[in-house]
């Protein structure tokens, strides 16, 4: 249920802060006092489409945000659980910003969610029902997602269906794709196969290139590099010159000394570690140079192994490790088409088999759906008989379609037929039905869903436009008999509707500098009396309005009461 609704710089609001109850609201008001505006402003707070237009002239955002009582068992809760969202013991908040730079920040309990999730959230808790709603029975495609609406036994059915025929659906593409494309896979195979081999027969290593490099650099630089070593080895084993005989003398010289004073035996310590590691670094020298050689066929060797990885990484990455990632993958793929290749005759089996079993769970649910059909004309019977349409016959027809041939709902389509009269003949419902009457079969529809869908709050939107007297009173006790079970937001013109609701809000607007500005006031019952008045005779109220409406008020009141 809508508990607060917050709104700020949208259309001709500046501010508007709303307080709802359950049961029926009504709102009230001369046209373009700004009604509208607010359906449209939850219309985005459940994920409907956002425009910069909407912000008022001025503001930099609009901002609007609905503070919503969510029952423990509701489907909210479960679509928020699939999102991860946590509900808070004092309600559930939804948020829509939306900026001129044309940014939209949607969140829910503060936490920053995309309009996708918004919308998955929002549909749970709000069902608008605009006055050009009824089109969606226009459109005969419709009539079999309402069917399926009508009772939750279909849904297990109608999930395994549509996972069985994603399945045929895929199987199908993929034989289809290869058959089409005979050329285009034969092709794509023999590259694979190349690529595959050239890479393989690499027998690449990951830190193969930066040791070959290494090597190479060593190579390279051959003569350089035992130059320094054999400079090395003749000053530490010269016969002109003996760094290592030296500085042994010193060594024994200065520890002969040592124990004189801790200054100088400091200073035998540090020479001893000196000749000591040249000592090492002497035999590291002289091994060095033992092991050096020249070999110029590992050169030409890692010559013509680094152009080879270079060729590798030109084609299929910008490093080895990439390169075998590659591998990888088109191996993978490869595998999968020399699987499909010898498995053709099976591929053509399983996609014989997915369909057959597609089939067989859409003769079921045809057969569930026609069971179905029989509730629904009975329960829309009894809705229009409450509407004024006692005499309508309402029937859904399934029609003939070729039965071997599956879509995304089964093997059905389903029309809506009517015969409003009696005597005429029964016609779609589409071609036959007026403005009126397909006002009043939606409202039956609604009435229907309002109590299987679980939606906490239905917003109707002046679903009472050009009907009046009987009809009229009749409506206006449908929506009220549908807040019994959901809350109800409604936008009328009609005294009989706006007489029967449970609290009454009045929109006006003026102009304060220059500027539109758009108020809301919550009328108390005396107050109620006069709107209806002037709902009922104009500007012009007379005492002989006033008690129509007095009286109108208290008949709606005890129709509540019954």
């Amino acid at each position: 249920m809508l508990q607060e609704l917050t709104i700020r710089d949208f259309a001709i609001i500046e501010k508007m802060d709303l307080e709802f109850q359950s049961q029926m609201t009504v709102l009230t008001g001369e046209t373009g006092a700004g009604k509208s505006i607010i359906i449209d402003a939850l219309g985005l707070l459940s994920g409907g489409r956002g425009s910069v237009d909407f912000i008022r002239k001025g503001a930099n955002k609009a901002v609007i945000q609905g503070l919503f009582d969510v029952p423990g068992d509701s489907k909210t809760n479960d679509v928020l659980d699939e999102f991860g969202i946590d509900v808070e013991s004092d309600g559930l908040i939804l948020q829509r910003d939306i900026y001129r730079s044309g940014k939209n920040i949607c969140r829910i309990n503060g936490a920053m969610v995309n309009l996708t999730t918004l919308r998955r959230v929002g549909e749970t808790l709000i069902d608008i029902h605009g006055q050009n709603e009824h089109q969606e029975l226009m459109h005969p495609e419709n009539h079999i997602k309402l069917l399926d609406g009508f009772d939750n036994s279909l849904a297990p059915l109608l999930n395994e269906y549509h996972e069985r025929y994603a399945d045929f659906l895929k199987k199908k593409k993929s034989l289809e794709k290869r058959e089409t494309n005979e050329k285009q896979w034969a092709q794509r195979m023999d590259m694979l196969q190349f690529q595959v081999q050239e890479i393989k027969s690499a027998n690449l290593v990951s830190d193969e290139e930066e040791k070959l490099l290494s090597e190479k650099e060593e190579l390279d630089n051959y003569q350089m590099i035992h130059d320094a070593l054999e400079t090395g080895y003749e000053a530490f084993n010269g016969e002109e010159f003996d760094v290592l005989g030296v500085l042994g003398n010193v060594m024994e010289e200065m520890n002969k000394v040592a124990g004189i004073s801790d200054k100088l035996s400091s200073i035998a310590d540090k020479i001893s570690e000196a000749f000591y590691g040249l000592q090492d670094v002497g035999r590291d020298v002289s091994n060095e140079l033992d092991t050096m050689e020249w070999d110029e066929n590992r050169l030409d060797e890692i010559e013509a192994r680094l152009e080879t990885i270079h060729q590798l990484k030109r084609k299929y990455g910008d490093s080895i490790p990439q390169i075998l990632a590659y591998f990888e993958k088109i191996s993978a793929e490869l595998d999968e088409m020399q699987q499909v290749d010898r498995d053709s005759s099976e591929q053509e089996e399983s996609v014989k088999k997915a369909r057959s079993e597609a089939l067989s769970l859409a003769a079921k649910l045809s057969e569930r759906r026609k069971a179905v059909a029989k509730g629904l004309e009975k329960a829309i019977h009894q809705q229009l008989a409450e509407l004024c349409m006692d005499k309508a016959v309402f029937e859904v027809k399934f029609l003939k379609e070729n039965a071997a041939e599956l879509n995304e709902d089964g093997i059905d389509r389903v029309e809506f037929y009517i015969q409003t009269n009696p005597g005429e003949e029964m016609g779609a419902l589409a071609k036959i039905a007026s403005g009126g009457e397909l006002s009043r079969i939606m409202l039956a529809l609604k009435t229907i869903f309002a109590q299987k869908q679980g939606v906490t709050s239905i917003i109707f939107d002046e679903v009472d436009t050009g009907v009046s007297g009987r009809v009229a009173q009749a409506i206006a006790e449908k929506i009220s008999l549908i807040s019994r079970n959901s809350q109800v937001l409604c936008i009328t013109h009609l005294p009989q509707v706006a007489a029967i609701a449970d609290h009454h809000y009045f929109i006006a607007k003026h102009v304060i500098d220059g500027r539109t500005e758009t108020h809301v006031k919550f009328l108390n019952n005396s107050e109620r009396v006069q709107e209806l008045a002037r709902m009922l005779s104009g500007s012009k109220i007379t005492e002989l309005t006033l008690e129509h409406a007095q009286e109108l008020f208290k008949m709606a009141k005890e129709t509540r009461k019954n």
